[in-house]
């Protein structure tokens, strides 16, 4: 009888164990690319837990924390989830969480299938994956596939290619919605820096919004003036941003060029970064 009680404790902990490790073994996709993250998904109450950051940048809301709090953006859609609490908001209207948020290991866990349908999001389970597709961008009638971006240095150059609706729509936005006043086109511009001309502009980078079959839907192309003495520069503004599908010119701002840029960043963070060609020496 002993032996039987035995085994069967046995039993109970090698299956204990082999679910654990199942847990750990969950993979997480966003629009087909698997989310890096070094806090790993789990399993808590029979609901898929993740690290809130990471899943949120990846569906294109900011996050910020304050007080025990942490505020959801994307848009004009505000979340609001508190922890070790069951109840969070979207513009103001509560919803009732299955799990409790928690910290674990420095990081925030929520349920899965709450952000990622709190951000109109599918959701689907097979196996040990769990695959969450987003919305994707269109521009003029066109499903956007891709962001390309491309950038120059003195020796050499970078292509690369963005994957991911989220990051493709954000930077698309920050381009529409922070066009200046529109101008007329420099007299001087090029990838290249110009020494010789006052009032000539180097392009910082040029972003490409492509279709399901490669080709080119959006572009637009930042600028910056050339360094000139102070003098000779009045008048000039220091940032440009042309729309080469329209071929308008228009202000832009060094604060939407970063945010750009710090999307840019955390897209490569998260694995959704592909670099196409990198001719730099």
């Amino acid at each position: 009888m002993k032996k039987v009680l035995f085994g069967f404790f046995i039993s109970i902990f090698l299956l204990t164990s082999s679910t654990t490790t199942y847990a750990a073994e969950i993979q997480i996709k966003v629009d087909g690319v698997a989310v890096a993250s070094d806090a790993k998904p789990e399993v808590k109450n029979k609901r898929t837990m993740v690290p809130l950051r990471v899943i949120s940048e990846n569906l294109g809301a900011s996050v910020e924390w304050s007080n025990s709090e942490a505020i959801l953006a994307k848009g004009d859609m505000k979340v609001t989830v508190k922890l070790n609490s069951s109840t969070a908001e979207k513009n103001g209207e509560k919803i009732q969480l299955d799990v409790k948020p928690y910290i674990k290991n420095n990081r925030i866990f929520v349920p899965l299938r709450f952000i990622a349908e709190t951000f109109d999001c599918h959701v689907n389970y097979s196996n040990r994956a769990v695959t969450v597709d987003t919305k994707p961008l269109v521009i003029n009638g066109a499903q956007i596939k891709a962001l390309q971006h491309e950038f120059h240095m003195t020796m050499g150059g970078v292509i690369q290619q963005v994957n991911g609706n989220a990051y493709a729509e954000a930077i698309y936005n920050i381009f529409v919605e922070n066009k200046g006043e529109n101008v007329e086109a420099p007299t001087s511009y090029s990838w290249k820096i110009n020494i010789d001309t006052p009032g000539s502009y180097y392009k910082n980078a040029q972003y490409d919004f492509l279709d399901l079959n490669g080709n080119s839907v959006a572009r637009f192309d930042i600028y910056s003036l050339n360094p000139f003495p102070v003098e000779l520069l009045k008048g000039y503004p220091e940032i440009l941003v042309h729309d080469v599908s329209n071929d308008e010119w228009y202000l832009f701002s060094e604060t939407a060029r970063k945010s750009i840029g710090q999307l840019m960043d955390t897209a490569a963070e998260n694995g959704f970064r592909t670099i196409i060609s990198n001719t730099i020496v």
